[in-house]
């Protein structure tokens, strides 16, 4: 398999160009991520939270093809009809599927054929596109972003998948940097106070959950000017962190318990140190970098040990309004993925807070439910994110897996609490 080359529009006007652009290069860095893995890399799958590299490559193109070409493109015919039963998720409206914790054992149709099947999209999407009317179009800017989802998850579920090799494969093989100097202590940065609004105000795309804008009351409080790093967490667990019930919640602590957790994910002893499994392979822990890889219930019991806590959701995207979601260590090509530190005072530091897009997902203290006002949209596109809104924690803020340009302030991903395959890290928060 060789590395994809984007799709060029021409001629279609500046929106529908712009959207033919960001269809053709989302579409080509999917593949070029899957460039470094075999037909049995893509196909296996480690647990049921994480899916097959090869299922999402077929996913997002499944989506491509029912919810744009077959409803929108007269005579468009299917691929292979067989693919749907395959590669639909969770939409209860296109019919049965096949289950989720058994995606690994589609070994057919091969992850050549499934290139192929995106390649043969990708045309019929980018011929359509002139002749789509305004609804159609959103389908497709709805769809690049679900791809652009995909694409983290991507590299999430491989990098888990890798971690249960004992050869500890590296995706990207790359020499680490040199550890940075520590970012200095945590500085606390007074946050915005009494009646002010987050939510997505329109103009641009969101995704549903997003909106509607809505006022909110934000008691006094401040935030920790950046993400716990790993040698903060380490004193944690040196204190005895996950032996102290005292700083759980009763679910956290029955979890810890149960499942004999000691460290997040991907920490491994090593002698008196610690290294960690990442996509580049196994190395010494970066002392200076975000933690990572923590659940909710990590987050929650480091705060409280701390003396601190998690930020609501209305507080941290009130800190990160005047932020750039664009900058930051984001996703802009394939290759290494991972955390780094935050530069040092030293290294010239402006004042407030730092690193809030990108490198971690940041674990809020808020449930994920419907904002005031909240409608999903019609039709089988409304399951998209309303019917998840039970037993899950919002994060913000996008990771070095989330492709740039696809988070903003008012983006809200959402995990249950003990889940921490993904880039998920702490920011503190603590009441004034």
């Amino acid at each position: 398999m060789t590395g994809s080359t984007a799709l060029t529009p021409r001629g279609l006007g500046d929106a529908a160009d712009k959207l033919a652009h960001l269809f053709s290069t989302t579409r080509a860095l999917t593949v070029d991520l899957a460039e470094p893995l075999s037909d049995a890399d893509a196909s296996a799958q480690s647990m049921p939270d994480a899916s097959p590299a090869k299922w999402h490559l077929a996913h997002v193109t499944w989506f491509f093809e029912t919810f744009v070409l077959r409803d929108n493109v007269p005579g468009y015919r299917a691929y292979d009809d067989r693919f749907a039963f395959l590669f639909n998720s969770y939409y209860e409206a296109e019919g049965a599927r096949h289950p989720r914790d058994r995606r690994g054992m589609l070994t057919r149709p091969s992850l050549a054929e499934v290139i192929a099947w995106r390649a043969h999209v990708d045309a019929a999407v980018m011929a359509a596109l002139p002749g789509l009317a305004a609804p159609a179009r959103a389908l497709v800017a709805l769809g690049v972003n679900h791809e652009q989802q995909h694409q983290e998850l991507f590299l999430t579920d491989i990098l888990h998948l890798f971690a249960e090799n004992p050869l500890a494969p590296a995706m990207w093989d790359s020499p680490r940097d040199v550890p940075a100097s520590v970012p200095g202590p945590l500085r606390w940065i007074e946050g915005r106070t009494g009646i002010g609004e987050i939510g997505h105000a329109g103009g641009d795309f969101a995704f549903d959950c997003e909106g509607p804008r809505h006022r909110v009351l934000l008691h006094r409080h401040a935030l920790a000017d950046r993400p716990i790093t790993n040698a903060e967490y380490c004193a944690f667990i040196a204190d005895g962190g996950y032996a102290d019930p005292r700083h759980w919640l009763a679910d956290g602590w029955a979890w810890v318990q149960a499942n004999r957790i000691v460290a997040p994910l991907y920490w491994r002893p090593d002698g008196d140190a610690w290294c960690a499994f990442a996509l580049d392979g196994l190395h010494p822990l970066h002392p200076a970098a975000p933690v990572t890889h923590v659940s909710y219930y990590e987050a929650d019991a480091f705060a409280r040990w701390a003396g601190a806590r998690l930020p609501t959701e209305a507080e941290w995207e009130s800190a990160a309004a005047g932020h750039d979601p664009r900058g930051g260590n984001q996703l802009d090509q394939a290759g290494p993925v991972r955390p780094r530190a935050a530069l040092s005072e030293a290294d010239g530091t402006v004042a407030g807070t730092r690193q809030m897009f990108g490198d971690v997902w940041e674990w809020t203290g808020s449930a994920y439910l419907p904002y005031p006002g909240f409608r999903p949209a019609e039709g089988a596109v409304g399951e998209y994110n309303g019917k998840f809104m039970s037993g899950q924690f919002v994060l913000r803020g996008g990771s070095c897996a989330t492709p740039r340009g696809h988070v903003r302030a008012s983006y809200r991903n959402f995990f249950y609490p003990h889940q921490r395959w993904q880039f998920t890290g702490i920011r503190l928060a603590r009441d004034l």
